[in-house]
């Protein structure tokens, strides 16, 4: 007897309906899976036969064929083994039906209880687009499904569970639970404050600047000077992720299987710092199955490069697409994959190997050849893409003996979310959240200049020879600037702060 069910499939963040089919006919006792499954897959036979066994069910001593179509998609993952096991009970008569427009997902352990399986939130969105209704997740993935509107999610805890229930001897209930109202992040400390950091006012404003506006930033200066602890209180500053980006985000985590357990949303923005170790692939993403690097990882949130010219060339050189782009395509003989890469780059560096090379008072031991070496290992391209740019001298003994304290973490973050609340109502028809997204047409329409803002502009482009980029993010950084005053046009005190934030080198 025939007998099939749905399930899905996940290449990059996309999912794929998988239909499962399997028949069984009087032969020699074989399982064969096919449909371009990979090892995982076919480990699915043995977890299938004990979980049957184990849950009190009869395993059919006959000739089994799984197929799992379209066979020209290649099928990775545990997550096929409920929808195989529901096809043998419907193929052998254990069952004698299964709901319309329903879609199995989950791993088996060999008692028959359903693990965790990742990637649900991007398999049961595809489910719901393509017109099911219905999805059987694992227990601990119940949350995850019901971020997916206008579906209903069965939390099953074992395949005897999912029996009864299709046996009508005791049925599951649906989650009913708005995870979206009970998940909040307002309980919990940032790990770092604002408070934390004595003096560098100027470094602070730059990063108030940068977050408000999703702006590149890097810190240059000597070692000790706190580059990489105001980095690390940019969390504690940025704006709370909307909706639409705490999916996006979810949906990575998920497919990378690195979903914080316990926790179905993710809310606050990521925070990636690698070390400078890190591979090409680590970074970018690739590997034999593509998964996503640190780049994806840090969409809608910040990937810090701390020593960054310490990072090897084709590392920092393949972050130049995905800065400019937002996305990173990854094409290998395998196949190619898109995924997002939205994220704010925040690095820090210092000016030489000694690291002294600027220190008003220590003496750089580096010779101007090593020191130009050691710089021109950011290149100019990368540089051009970078909005803001500060150098972060050493703290004076006075700054760090003060006894009023600095201003915490709460302020600036009040004020980074009036300003992106602004570029909000601005952008709303745009598809984008902040000015850093702008395209040129964008930035021709919403950063208009006033006539002494645009006198300092035109003497800035020719004597900073200012290339067409780095114009538009001059005035992209503008715009912050003023929304952070709440302005309508740009005048030339916003103008002016920006241009500080340039790098202080040829290329501007």
């Amino acid at each position: 007897m025939l007998a099939n069910a749905q399930t899905c499939a996940v290449i990059g963040l996309d999912g794929f309906i998988v239909q499962v089919e399997v028949d069984i006919s009087p032969g020699l006792p074989v399982f064969n899976i096919v449909g371009l499954p990979d090892a995982a897959v076919q480990e699915a036979k043995e977890r299938v036969r004990a979980a049957l066994r184990n849950s009190g069910c009869e395993f059919p001593l006959r000739r089994i064929t799984v197929n799992l179509a379209p066979a020209d998609l290649k099928k990775e993952g545990p997550a096929y083994d409920l929808p195989i096991a529901v096809c043998m009970l419907l193929s052998s008569g254990q069952i004698d039906s299964i709901p319309d427009g329903a879609v199995y997902l989950g791993e088996l352990s060999l008692d028959g209880t359903l693990r965790h399986t990742k990637g649900i939130l991007a398999m049961v969105s595809v489910a719901r687009d393509q017109g099911y209704t219905s999805v059987f997740v694992p227990t601990a993935d119940a949350g995850e499904a019901s971020l997916v509107e206008d579906m209903q999610v069965y939390p099953v805890s074992s395949l005897k569970h999912l029996i009864d229930h299709l046996r009508f001897e005791e049925e599951i209930a649906p989650l009913d639970d708005n995870v979206w109202q009970s998940m909040d992040d307002t309980g919990g400390q940032y790990e770092m404050d604002l408070a934390n950091v004595r003096g560098q006012e100027h470094a602070k404003r730059a990063l108030e600047v940068a977050a408000a506006g999703f702006h590149n930033l890097i810190f240059n200066g000597p070692p000790g000077s706190g580059k990489t602890l105001l980095a690390r209180c940019l969390p504690s500053i940025l704006p709370r992720m909307a909706q639409q980006e705490a999916l996006e985000v979810t949906k990575i985590y998920s497919v990378n299987g690195v979903l914080p357990a316990g926790n179905p949303l993710v809310l606050r923005r990521p925070f990636r710092a690698p070390h400078y170790t890190i591979s090409n692939a680590g970074l970018v993403g690739g590997g034999r199955t593509l998964r996503p690097g640190e780049i994806t990882m840090s969409h809608r949130g910040v990937l810090f490069l701390d020593e960054l010219p310490e990072f090897t060339h084709t590392a920092l050189e393949s972050l130049r697409q995905p800065l400019e782009d937002k996305v990173v395509t990854i094409s290998r003989v395998s196949g190619s994959v898109t995924y997002p890469a939205s994220f704010m780059l925040v690095a820090a560096m210092n000016p030489c190997p000694c690291g002294f090379h600027t220190h008003p008072s220590k003496e750089c031991t580096c010779s101007p050849s090593t020191v130009a070496r050691y710089q021109k290992r950011i290149s100019g391209p990368l540089l051009d893409r970078v909005d803001v740019f500060v150098e972060v001298p050493p703290v004076e003994y006075e700054k760090l003996v003060e006894e009023e304290p600095a201003e915490d973490s709460s302020q600036p973050r009040l004020r980074v979310e009036e300003a992106r609340k602004i570029q909000g109502r601005r952008f709303e028809e745009c598809g984008f959240f902040c000015n850093s997204e702008m395209g040129p047409a964008e930035v021709w329409k919403f950063c208009q200049l006033d006539d002494g803002a645009k006198g300092l502009l035109q003497t800035a482009t020719q004597r900073l020879n200012l290339s067409a980029r780095a114009f538009h993010r001059i005035l992209k950084v503008s715009r912050t600037i003023a929304d952070l005053e709440g302005a309508e046009g740009i005048n030339i005190a916003h103008l002016a702060e920006a241009l500080q934030y340039r790098p202080r080198t040829a290329v501007s």
